[in-house]
């Protein structure tokens, strides 16, 4: 019974150990979605708004002219 113990003690032991870096992971997941979520929203806040005034410039070459 003492080995049937120890080893249940032991696999508790090492699933507790394995978590960690499925939950570090999953933190570090949610970070990341939550900065590219905050990126994309500025993005969008920041775009022109549609309709506004456009200048365009644009440079004329003078025609060729002909002796009087």
């Amino acid at each position: 019974m003492t080995l049937d113990t120890e080893a249940r003690v032991a696999r508790r032991a090492a699933r507790r150990r394995r978590r960690w870096p499925g939950i570090l992971a999953a933190v570090v997941g949610a970070l990341v979605l939550f900065a590219l979520g905050l990126a994309l929203g500025r993005a969008l806040q920041d775009r022109p708004v549609p309709g506004g005034t456009q200048t365009s410039i644009r440079t004329l070459e003078p025609l060729p002219q002909k002796a009087p």
